[in-house]
């Protein structure tokens, strides 16, 4: 490719709206351009990496052996209202309404597409295991689409889904894409750890969620000191505290706290610590029960620890009206004295069941109260009250016995076990040898391709621009000519020629523009070899080789520069396999 023929339209300026390293690079290599919030137009010099991704994980999953298929991006509404999943998606799930009157939706996954396929084309136990996946845009209504590709509304993702007679199949199939997802991260270059995870709206019975730790990622990675275990937040235990030994801290008192309704306003007022504040939290579920939810002041509710003990059915804060209805108070005046009386269930933390004594809303607008006795003075156990972890990990906690550290990243894969949650709202079942029709159990994989453009951008940057593994990157070579003469000219041409032919992905940046213009283009767009052709270097035969992770740069001799680079991206890249068995 000449580079004066290629749309790469750089810019100096960092983009103003652009949040984190990957975002601006991306926009300042010009790899890609935004067209509305949280969509973008990808350009020539992005779309070279993307494909080189996509075509690693093609290899990978036909390696696999799952076939590739192709699903349409806009599903009949009434597949989601089957599985449930138009509740548990709520706005995010993109829907309109055709001419006809008929509801649609632009998929931002693709169970239900694929388990009707399996339902109309599954009828023996002979055909499985069946995996099937696809590469293709997705979409999701992100009520604040940030951070360019890591949270945006459009996306690209390969997704899998496997059918399977019984659970030792699910778990084959399930292995065989974990390990083809360690190899497809290798082969682009980017570092992962691998994390238990929660199944969210997906559903199943179990879930690993691959994630490329940065100090820019949005996930939260938690794990055991010494490496041993690692979850994202969601799925996080901890160990519950000691409890705190009773003491005679007399009757409960109220205490009048006109209009301070939070915790932090709270503390201010009594002058405590939120540690000392137990938290309450009146839930609404999708299906209109109202639950009860116990948390220290200094704690987090965990939205999918609860969504798990909810039965996997989405939930939302109570609205005013619901509030009052069950205290009696005002939204941020609720206790847990009496709680159990009005609302379905209640929750309590391990951290609350622990504490001696704690102040809690007084179930009385502005009013708290003093003294309160968890187990004297409401229940933590009973017929409506269970003891369960449902908060958000924190530094100082631990998981038997030893203390849990934690960390950012980008999730950019994870893996699930659906189970039956799919096939038998929608029909996908077989017969099996004995003739007995039974729900299909299936799995289901996914992976952003775009997110691993971002991840390896954002491990792989410096004040110039971007560091590319050499496997995924636009060009393996930027020639760069120093000048127009002829000689120049020629030698650069032949130079290219030969690399070319090698089967090298080379650039020849012959644009008439200054040197040093060309030098910052090529370091911000991460070629990882740059050979520059000069009248000095050309003079006395050679031509100078630098490597985008290299300060110094090396001289070669002309008539062999060809082979020699051809060497060093065949050494570049076996490097990259080697480094990461």
């Amino acid at each position: 490719m000449r580079y004066s023929k290629a749309l790469i339209p750089t810019v100096k300026e960092t983009p103003s709206d652009a949040e984190i390293v990957s975002h601006q690079l991306m926009l300042r290599a010009g790899l890609m351009r935004k067209i509305a919030s949280g969509t973008y137009m990808y350009l020539p010099a992005g779309m070279r990496v993307l494909n080189k991704v996509m075509n690693i994980v093609r290899e990978e999953m036909d390696r696999s052996g799952a076939q590739e298929s192709l699903a349409p991006c806009v599903h009949p509404i009434e597949l989601w209202q089957q599985t449930g999943r138009d509740v548990d998606y709520g706005e995010t799930l993109g829907t309109f309404t055709d001419r006809h009157g008929r509801g649609n939706v632009l998929a931002p996954t693709a169970e239900e597409a694929f388990t009707f396929l399996g339902a109309s084309e599954i009828n023996s136990y002979k055909q499985l295991p069946l995996n099937l996946y696809q590469i293709s845009f997705k979409y999701r209504d992100e009520f604040r689409p940030r951070f360019g590709v890591l949270r945006s509304r459009e996306f690209i993702m390969k997704d899998a889904y496997s059918f399977h007679p019984d659970d030792e199949c699910l778990q084959k199939t399930y292995m065989e894409m974990y390990d083809a997802y360690c190899r497809i991260f290798e082969r682009a270059g980017v570092d992962y750890v691998i994390v238990e995870a929660e199944t969210g709206e997906m559903g199943g019975s179990g879930s690993h969620q691959f994630t490329v730790p940065c100090e820019n990622g949005e996930d939260v990675i938690v794990y055991t000191e010494e490496g041993g275990r690692a979850w994202n937040i969601e799925k996080a235990p901890v160990d519950p505290p000691v409890k705190v030994e009773a003491v005679d801290v007399g009757a409960m008192e109220d205490v009048h706290t006109p209009g301070v309704g939070t915790i932090e306003e709270v503390c201010r007022f009594l002058k405590t610590q939120a540690s000392e504040m137990i938290k309450t939290l009146i839930l609404k579920t999708a299906e209109g029960e109202v639950v009860g939810v116990l948390l220290r002041g200094d704690h987090e509710l965990n939205d999918e620890k609860i969504t798990q003990l909810l039965g996997g059915v989405g939930y939302e804060m109570a609205d005013d009206a619901t509030v009052f209805d069950v205290t009696g108070a005002a939204v941020g005046f609720a206790g847990p004295v009496g709680l159990a009386e009005n609302v379905s269930r209640v929750f309590v933390d391990p951290g609350v069941a622990a504490m001696g004594a704690g102040i809690s809303g007084a179930n009385k607008t502005d009013y708290h109260v003093k003294n309160v006795v968890p187990g004297r003075d409401f229940a933590i156990e009973g017929e409506k009250v269970q003891v369960a972890d449902v908060r958000n990990a924190v530094e100082g906690d631990t998981y038997d016995g030893k203390p849990l550290k934690f960390k950012r990243g980008i999730e950019v894969g994870q893996v699930f076990k659906l189970g039956t949650k799919y096939s038998e709202k929608l029909g996908a079942k077989f017969l099996d040898a004995d003739g007995v029709e039974k729900p299909c159990l299936m799995g289901c994989y996914g992976i952003g391709i775009n997110r691993i453009m971002a991840s390896a951008i954002e491990l792989g940057n410096d004040d110039n621009g971007i560091i590319w593994p050499i496997s995924i990157a636009p060009w393996e070579v930027i020639i760069t000519l120093a000048g127009a003469t002829d000689e120049i000219v020629e030698a650069g041409e032949k130079l290219y020629n030969e690399l070319t032919a090698a089967g090298v992905e080379v650039l020849l940046d012959d644009r008439d523009v200054r040197a040093g213009v060309k030098f910052k283009d090529a370091d911000l767009l991460g070629i990882p070899v740059r050979v520059t052709i000069g009248k000095k270097s050309l003079a006395d035969g050679k031509v100078e080789m630098k490597l985008r992770t290299a300060s110094e740069r090396e001289d070669m001799e002309l008539d062999k520069a060809s082979e020699e680079v051809a060497g060093l991206v065949k050494t570049m890249k076996a490097e990259l396999a080697e480094g990461k068995e």
